[in-house]
């Protein structure tokens, strides 16, 4: 008998609803056929992003601002869309459902997208001259919005679950499969990597010398393919049972303690309601207090002739009190890691068209502008190198500790991110002065070589292999066990509002400095603009930002030395 239950898994399930057995289920198999889908989604989604500005720029005729305004919104929304995949998932449909169906409307979006750049009555005539230039119609934007945003919705599904669906192939309980899990997220991070990096290279290549419809309806077929590779294991994968929702128990706790803000709180806290069990209970703490209110008893919590039964929107157990106290203490850290993915939507927008203005000819061969993110992947790959094989060993024998803190890693990223927008001004301002000697048509390039923006490209990538690593340990480790799902989408969140905090500040400083499109910062010409001002900008908000979360952390850092060691490990 007790061979029999070694032999399967005690809180996962078979694709038939029974008990997931150890040998048949599980494992690197499926785990692989897993990190398959996310490849492709990656491959997908970044391979539209780093080039969309070019086409709407040169083939739809948009302006600068307004095409990267355009781009940063469809990202914004896919990772958005990642708390609503969450919710589904957790509440409704699971993790495998999940990744199926928003793959298959990722699919449909690109095929959507291939069809609009490949048939004419879809984009405006060429230009044949800059004073004979035809936007684009309501209608053919129409389209083309269609398109993204069925990739953005089919994106934020699928990001949702495959990393939670991939680590369910793992048996925390199990020491050699708990071992196997580390080595999943390493490979989930290369899989990403080696996605984006694909991207920028090969996608970007097609779109530009083959066809953007040719690139796109290879991002079709690769989504297809994986969607059928996926369900090839369906009979090997274990299922975990959705617990709910951490948004339904979060807006439990504040619909109760609403209710009851007229009330007085007990002297003795030991006096709030708490039936969790022992070992997973979380000891009261007296911070954000008006939350306690969740937990008085009052008339009618409990059902009538019942006294377990009671109505969770009416009474919460000091746990789930506490489980929200923990997430509402993440929120100062989150809120100053969003203008870091601001600067990160500088380098798939207006770097892009920066590096279309320039000379980029190799031997002669002419590097696509949008590939200039290479340098942007490359930083990354070589700053997760340096600092697995360099920093770690040399800090762990100075500090004792493997490596810098969540926290050090997210002040890291942020002041790279701040002297890599400060570079970008300096390069601009050198571009600029080229392309005031050398005025030319739009279409020739500028006597000036593109590798001047490798600096900015290398400093922001560098910030993003620490902040992203950074900010997914702090989400994840700091936050309650039943609550990890919640917390990812609330680190995937930074990235959205980071997209749609550059949109806001691009139409703002467009408004304010000229919209007429001839002059201002973001001229629609960049050659006419000062783009080299509005990087010194976001140069200097990222200063500030830095400043503020210096003070953040601390704060943090101290009330966490208030709560009991006992009452983290808990957590």
């Amino acid at each position: 008998m007790e061979g029999k239950v070694g032999l399967t898994v005690a809180d996962a399930v078979d694709y038939k609803g029974l008990p997931a057995d150890r040998v048949k289920t599980g494992g690197w198999v499926p785990a692989s056929l897993i990190l398959g889908i996310e490849i492709c989604e990656r491959l997908s989604t970044m391979g539209i992003a780093v080039n969309l500005v070019t086409y709407l720029g040169g083939t739809m005729h948009l302006s600068s601002s307004a095409s990267a305004n355009v781009v940063t919104d469809f990202m914004g929304t896919s990772f958005l869309l990642c708390l609503l995949g969450g919710f589904l998932a957790d509440t409704f449909l699971g993790r495998y459902k999940t990744i199926i169906i928003f793959a298959s409307i990722q699919t449909l979006g690109t095929c959507a997208l291939a069809l609009s750049t490949k048939l004419p009555q879809f984009r405006p005539p060429p230009c044949h001259s800059l004073e004979n230039c035809k936007q684009a119609s309501g209608f053919q934007m129409g389209i083309l919005y269609l398109a993204l945003y069925l990739i953005a919705v089919g994106t934020g599904g699928l990001k949702s679950s495959v990393s939670g669906f991939g680590t369910d192939q793992f048996d925390e309980k199990n020491e050699e499969e708990k071992t196997q899990m580390a080595y999943f997220f390493n490979r989930f991070f290369f899989f990403i990597s080696l996605g984006t990096l694909m991207a920028v290279t090969v996608l970007v290549y097609i779109q530009d010398e083959v066809g953007r419809s040719w690139a796109y309806g290879i991002c079709s077929v690769s989504m297809f393919t994986a969607i059928l590779v996926l369900l090839s294991g369906t009979k090997r994968y274990r299922y975990k049972k959705s617990a709910g929702s951490p948004i339904v128990q979060i807006f439990q706790v504040i619909v109760a303690a609403i209710k009851k803000r007229k009330m007085d709180l007990p002297y003795d806290s030991g006096l709030l309601y708490e039936n969790s069990p022992e070992v997973s209970r979380i000891h009261h703490t007296n911070q954000f207090r008006c939350l306690d209110k969740a937990a008085i008893v009052a008339e009618g919590d409990f059902e009538k002739n019942s006294s377990s039964s009671w109505n969770p929107w009416k009474l919460c157990t000091v746990t789930r009190v506490e489980e929200v106290k923990m997430m509402v203490r993440l929120l100062p850290i989150w809120a100053t890691t969003i203008l870091f993915w601001t600067t990160y939507a500088q380098m798939i927008t207006f770097s892009v068209e920066q590096a279309a203005t320039m000379r980029r000819t190799v031997g002669g061969f002419q590097i696509p502008a949008g590939s200039l993110t290479v340098f942007f992947v490359a930083a990354i790959l070589l700053s997760c190198a340096v600092y697995d094989s360099l920093i770690i060993p040399v800090w762990k024998k100075w500090k004792g500790t493997p490596g810098f803190t969540d926290l050090q890693r997210i002040a890291l990223g942020l002041a790279l991110s701040a002297l890599g927008m400060a570079a970008a001004s300096l390069g601009e301002v050198k571009r600029l002065s080229v392309a005031r000697r050398h005025p030319t048509q739009t279409t020739e390039p500028l006597p000036i070589s593109v590798f001047i923006l490798i600096p900015q490209f290398f400093l922001v990538g560098s910030g993003e292999a620490f902040i992203y690593t950074g900010q997914l340990d702090f989400f994840i480790t700091r936050s309650p066990k039943g609550m990890k799902t919640m917390s990812t989408g609330l680190f995937l969140t930074t990235l959205s509002l980071g997209f749609f905090l550059s949109s806001l500040l691009v139409t703002v400083v467009k408004n304010v400095t000229g919209n007429n499109g001839e002059g201002g910062w973001l001229a629609n010409n960049i050659n006419n603009g000062r783009l080299d001002l509005f990087y010194g900008l976001v140069a200097a908000l990222s200063g500030v930002n830095f400043a503020i979360y210096l003070v953040c952390a601390a704060w943090y850092k101290k009330d966490k030395g208030k709560s009991s060691d006992v009452e983290m490990e808990k957590c």
